[in-house]
Parts: C-alpha cells; structure tokens; sequence
C-alpha cells in the first residue's frame, strides 16, 4: 500500500470486551497519530485469549472491506511475551497484530503476504508504556503512524513471510464411516450454528436440497433437512442452511439451534449422509 490515503480506512477487531476502556483508548492513540482515519469496529466481544475464533472473524470480515483497509487485530494471550508483533501487507488490505496465527487465514484469503515487518522501532510505539497492553501501546500508534504517511518499512525490520505462525482452524474430514467429522466454527447470536462444512462437501449423489442428514451431536441424533432459508423450517425443525458465507449452518427458525443442541465453537458435530 504505500503512503496515505486521502481518508484512511480502519476496521478494529478484538477480544477486548465493552465493559473497559481498552476499544476507546485504542481508537484514541489511532485518533491523536491519524486524525482523518476512519474507524470501524468489526467486533470486540469475542471469547477472551482464543485466537481461532478470532481468526474465523477475521476472515469473514476482510473479504468486504474497502480495497487499502488497515486491520487492527488483537487478540493476544501471549501478550509481553517474545511473540512478535507484525505488520502484514497484502494486495487489499495491511494487518496490523500479533504473530500468533490470528492473521493467516485473512491473509491466505487475500491471496498471501506482499511484505511482512516486525514492529520494532521503538520511536513509533507509545513511550513509557508497560508490557501488557500491546494493542494501545505498539499495534495502534505503528498503525496509525502508517495511517499518517509513514512507510511500513519505517515501522520494524522485514520479516519472511514464510515464518508466520499458521492459521490452526479446523478443517472437516470423512471418518471410517463415511460420515462427515465437522466441528462448529461460529454460532451467531441468532444461535445458528455454521459447521467447517461446504456444500460442495454433501456428496450431491447421496444428499441435495431438499434431502436430509443425520446430524449427531455427542449421544444426541437428530435428522436435519437441507433448506434454502430459515423460514422454510416447520416448527421446531431442526434445518440445514447454507449461510451468508457459502458454509453450511444447522438452525432452527426463529430459535437457537445452538441451544437446542447444546453447541460451543469448536464442538464436534458428525454429519450423516443417507446411503
């Protein structure tokens, strides 16, 4: 990306909560460097210290974002420890976070790493700051001074983009069984629970729209049909929907299949097909 832009885009992602002042002090150093940035909180609420979830935000997310965007990312269990905090430029968009695995999967998503830099020139960090509060401290200011016109190379010493941490989400696989072994990748807060599964990943011989799946979770077995939408669902209806990014979600209309079925990102859920 280059030099400033004429009114800088910045979406804000965290683990930060809204019960502290952790998002407002972060967007007022992003504020005090970049006036004219434009800051857009993606989501803070996410499950404290766990970097998967927060990296399946992420990747939702960067795909509609204006080409230029600067992404503050924090989500940072080894916060003051030697993890590095990095500075990611690809073609759409330059992340700004912790190498620790929360930026690969946005990344890959945006075709991989131009440049990568290390954010360790002091002079563009908050001075006398202490060593556990690195997203106000180092990500803001460095993002932020970038905003104003500072060169990335400017910020720290370039990184092989070859040495990232990887991304660690789950993917789905076949079982002995044929069935699908899935896991639960996010469940919003209408309670609809989407599965690391595409459709493409219902073999269109044994199961279609329309057709339906054996869903177990733990002990517990249900039948799912393939609907377009949530409102086809009869009452109580346990459905399985291709979501608003192409994965395939178990919902209930109007009620929270999560609930229902008592899911937790992360939770196995076995998928399977009719023969």
């Amino acid at each position: 990306m280059g030099g400033a832009a004429a009114r800088p885009f910045v979406a804000f992602l965290s683990d930060y909560g809204h019960g502290d002042e952790f998002v407002g002090v972060c967007k007022g150093v992003i504020a005090a460097f970049a006036p004219d940035a434009h800051v857009v909180d993606l989501v803070h609420d996410l499950p404290p210290h766990d970097v998967a979830p927060a990296a399946l935000a992420l990747v939702r997310s960067v795909q509609y974002l204006p080409e230029g965007a600067l992404v503050l990312a924090v989500v940072d269990p080894g916060v003051g420890t030697e993890r590095r905090l990095i500075a990611v430029e690809c073609e759409q968009a330059t992340f700004f976070g912790p190498d620790n695995g929360l930026l690969a999967a946005a990344v890959g998503m945006l075709d991989g790493a131009r440049r990568v830099f290390s954010l360790d020139r002091t002079e563009y960090h908050l001075h006398q700051h202490g060593a556990t509060f690195a997203g106000r401290d180092v990500l803001a200011p460095a993002l932020a001074h970038h905003a104003a016109g500072v060169p990335l190379e400017e910020l720290g010493t370039p990184v092989d983009p070859a040495g990232l941490v990887p991304g660690i989400l789950p993917q789905s696989q076949i079982g002995d069984d044929g069935a699908l072994e899935a896991n639960v990748w996010w469940i919003d807060r209408f309670g609809n629970a989407q599965l690391n599964v595409g459709p493409d990943e219902l073999d269109p011989a044994r199961v279609r729209p329309g057709g339906r799946v054996e869903v177990h979770v733990g002990d517990d077995v249900r039948s799912a049909r393939w609907v377009h939408t949530y409102a086809d669902a009869k009452p109580s209806e346990l459905v399985l929907v291709v979501d608003s990014y192409g994965l395939c979600s178990l919902a209930l209309d109007r009620r929270s299949a999560a609930t229902e079925l008592g899911l937790a990102y992360g939770d196995a859920v076995r998928l399977v097909l009719p023969d």
